[in-house]
């Protein structure tokens, strides 16, 4: 017996031309609609390595601190002089509101599905699988503008080190395709878990910049005519304190970036290490790490939020926040620079490209996450999209198509970027404020429902003050839903059974029959009559020329949500005014049928035959029917969904209707 897992290759065999090498290589590797894949998010395997909170910690925080590279900038921009003030309104956010949210997400959701499937949960059929898609287009606006930006910010340390050779003045765009192709050939290659690689970023990355937050504190202390500056604009500019107060309050969702990584936080609890007594159905361990790990990243990043935002709003002169200034996008690099010297200011420029293409592999490793968890489970992705490398190549070029629309602009990826991280965590809001109204937790309700509609407002303020990110997510939403709409429709006539099991009672009808044909009859199970059942079975005999020896079953297929694509079916064998009846519940008629017919065939041995009556009404009104309540054209349906399973027409079930 060899271990091999497939023979070995036939060395005369001819290698496989072009086209199909193409196929193959593009195919191959990292698939499957659980959302498991190599890379920062993975979900990993029972028998795969866990790791610390802490070290899970630097995984989730590559995207998590990365935000600084830019963050502070961005805040300087928004807000002026009164950045510190809304980034301490923010800080109160993150504590207060996002860090209660998702620590009760990692309870409720702790394989690692976050708020989405929460909500997809206590949101079933097309409504719920609608509000999912809108919301993975929310995601996909996340993750893409993660990638895109971070690339950005990366080239803007890149070009604008004192050391860096003169030609690439002006080639942020090159520089940031560059970095995004880089990206891509890594995940085509093949990513692996490299979570020391995460801890070694984010430790050196949190000391040069707890160096840089030290050195230049101190500096602000010490000659305070700039802190006096700071102060003097603050209250020239607003005056009453009331009002500095209401505008901070106004400003903040300006500074939204700052509450990324909460939604990437729980996508890799998967990867922490949990207690011996852990179940599957309930780890403790791991959620109890989980917390620890979200409410420790959320204190230190807020230290450093509040930290910077005061440190470069005082020290950095308002006109190089602009575009085309020294501190746009890069302000933290900019002081490491003035205060630290070259050398001190090229490695931070260094760790910080460093932790931003890893935050960008992160968003990616989300997307092929995210992408093969619900789209295919659905019916609405194509076949590929279950295979790694063609998502990838995909993502590349949406993620090249972003750069050049917005020519690598930091600021203004900015927009977009907050308005994927905000839906998304005021979803995880209204998620558990609904958990917690269907446990009847009448103080946690409130609680939460106080947070979302803080969330909302945030979110709504935030499209209105930067409305190209509900642009750029509306984008993303259209493409989505039409690719999946089309794709479903193309898929409609697929089995979709994962598996069919028969009850003994099932089987005990079958026995009677040894050498002959099977022979089904089609009934709606809404007319559970005597009369309907006698009925039919007359009907099929007269019409359909149903052989009088044959002692006929009846199969009925009782839709319960039309909207499900992949699902398991059990056959119950009954009896109902003495009519031996196979009861079956799907999503949708014509293929349960098939699929039913199918197993028949292969448990038994016997060629089933089924029979049908035509369905009445408009064809097109029935082929929509179908398509989204799975009913309509029953007959010829089900004999297209057997043609397409059995390309034999010797082996196929036979379809009669009259």
């Amino acid at each position: 017996m060899t271990t091999l897992s497939r023979p070995p290759a036939d060395p005369s065999t001819p290698p496989p031309g072009g086209k199909a090498a193409l196929r193959n290589w593009l195919l191959f590797g990292l698939q499957d609609s659980k959302g498991t894949h190599q890379g920062p998010g993975g979900v990993t395997t029972a028998h795969e390595k866990k790791h610390s909170w802490w070290q899970v910690m630097c995984l989730t925080g590559v995207d998590y601190f990365s935000t600084l590279g830019y963050q502070p900038a961005i805040a300087a921009l928004a807000a002026g002089a009164i950045s510190p003030l809304a980034t301490m309104v923010l800080v109160a956010v993150t504590l207060f509101g996002a860090l209660p949210v998702y620590r009760r997400v990692a309870g409720e959701s702790h394989r690692g599905e976050g708020s989405i499937a929460m909500l997809e949960r206590l949101l079933p059929r097309w409504g719920g699988k609608l509000f999912v898609l809108i919301l993975l287009g929310f995601a996909a606006t996340d993750f893409m503008i993660t990638m895109t930006l971070s690339a950005a910010d990366a080239s803007a340390h890149l070009i604008q080190n004192p050391i860096a050779p003169g030609w690439l003045q002006g080639q942020n765009v090159v520089v940031t395709l560059f970095l995004l192709a880089l990206l891509a050939a890594v995940f085509l290659r093949g990513f692996r878990e490299a979570i020391g690689v995460a801890v070694a970023l984010v430790v050196l990355y949190l000391g040069l910049n707890a160096v840089v937050v030290v050195v230049t504190l101190r500096e602000v202390f010490t000659h305070p005519v700039d802190l006096g500056d700071w102060w003097t604009t603050l209250w020239t500019s607003h005056g009453d304190p009331l009002m500095v107060v209401a505008i901070a309050l106004l400003v903040f969702p300006k500074l939204a970036l700052g509450l990324s990584g909460f939604e990437t936080g729980v996508a890799v609890m998967p990867q922490v290490r949990g207690d011996e007594a852990d179940t599957a159905e309930n780890p403790a361990g791991r959620i109890r790490g989980t917390r620890r790990m979200l409410t420790t990243a959320a204190v230190i990043m807020s230290g450093f939020l509040i930290a910077t935002s005061f440190i470069t709003v005082v020290l950095i002169p308002a006109q190089e926040f602009e575009p085309g200034g020294q501190a746009n996008g890069r302000a933290l690099a900019f002081l490491a620079h003035e205060y630290l010297g070259v050398e001190f200011g090229t490695v931070y420029d260094i760790s910080t490209i460093a932790i931003l293409w890893f935050a960008g592999a992160s968003a990616m490793a989300g997307l092929l996450n995210l992408v093969p968890r619900y789209l295919p489970r659905y019916g609405m992705a194509p076949g590929w999209a279950k295979a790694v490398r063609p998502l990838v190549l995909v993502f590349t070029l949406v993620g090249f198509l972003i750069t050049f629309l917005f020519d690598a602009d930091v600021d203004a990826q900015g927009g977009a970027y907050a308005t994927g991280v905000l839906v998304l965590m005021t979803s995880a809001a209204v998620a558990v404020t609904l958990s917690a109204r269907r446990r009847k937790q009448r103080k946690r309700t409130i609680g939460f429902g106080a947070i979302s509609v803080v969330f909302t407002y945030t979110t709504i303020a935030n499209m209105f003050e930067r409305p190209e990110g509900i642009r750029i997510a509306g984008v993303f939403i259209l493409g989505i839903i039409v690719i999946s709409l089309l794709s479903r429709i193309r898929r409609s006539f697929e089995l979709h059974a994962t598996h069919v099991h028969l009850d003994r009672q099932a089987l005990e009808f079958m026995s009677s029959t040894l050498d002959g044909p099977i022979a089904i009859i089609a009934h709606e199970p809404l007319r559970l009559t005597a009369e309907a059942y006698r009925n039919k079975l007359t009907s099929a005999i007269e019409v359909s020329h149903l052989p009088l020896e044959h002692e006929a079953l009846f199969l009925e297929v009782v839709v319960e949500d039309s909207s499900d694509f992949e699902t398991e079916l059990r056959v119950n064998g009954v009896s109902r005014h003495g009519y031996r009846v196979l009861e079956v519940h799907g999503p949708v008629v014509p293929n349960t049928i098939a699929s039913v017919l199918l197993h028949i065939r292969d448990v038994t041995g016997l060629m089933p035959h089924i029979y049908f009556r035509w369905t009445e009404g408009n064809p097109v009104t029935n082929l929509l029917r179908f398509l989204f309540l799975g009913e309509g054209e029953i007959a010829p349906v089900t004999r297209e969904v057997l043609r397409e399973a059995e390309p034999d027409v010797t082996k196929r079930p036979w379809v009669h209707v009259g």
